[in-house]
């Protein structure tokens, strides 16, 4: 067990400090192994994208290092291709809760830059 090195709310007013905060130390890497379906439209690469973005949070590690060596390709051409990959009806017949929650949190980005640029609160 190790500890956070942020503080967890838990409810209102429960606040438990830093070091009394256990979790479970995560190792294991990233595995796109299984994620492929054979009968889905979308190609191997896209699916893969797709299964790292339902669940990189739950390993250890930087994001764009896994990008990098699952993908071989940067972060920036990563996002790039997914943002297209997003807007395909594949992809949301594919996986249409996380493509829809994709979506959602790159509209919401796109109106806070807006809001930046124009100098108005969202």
């Amino acid at each position: 067990m190790t500890s956070l090195l942020f503080a967890n709310y838990h409810g209102k007013g429960n606040r438990q400090p830093i070091w009394e905060h256990p979790v479970a130390e995560t190792t294991e890497a990233f595995s796109l192994d299984g994620t492929v379906d054979p009968d889905s439209p979308l190609g191997e690469q896209e699916q893969q994208m797709l299964a790292l973005e339902r669940a990189w949070w739950k390993y250890s590690g930087a994001k764009e290092q896994a990008i990098r060596e699952l993908f071989g390709m940067s972060a920036t051409r990563y996002y790039q291709v997914l943002n297209a990959l997003i807007d395909t009806e594949e992809a949301l017949a594919h996986d249409p809760m996380l493509v829809k929650r994709l979506r959602r949190l790159r509209t919401t980005r796109q109106r806070a830059r807006t809001a930046r640029r124009s100098g108005s609160d969202v």
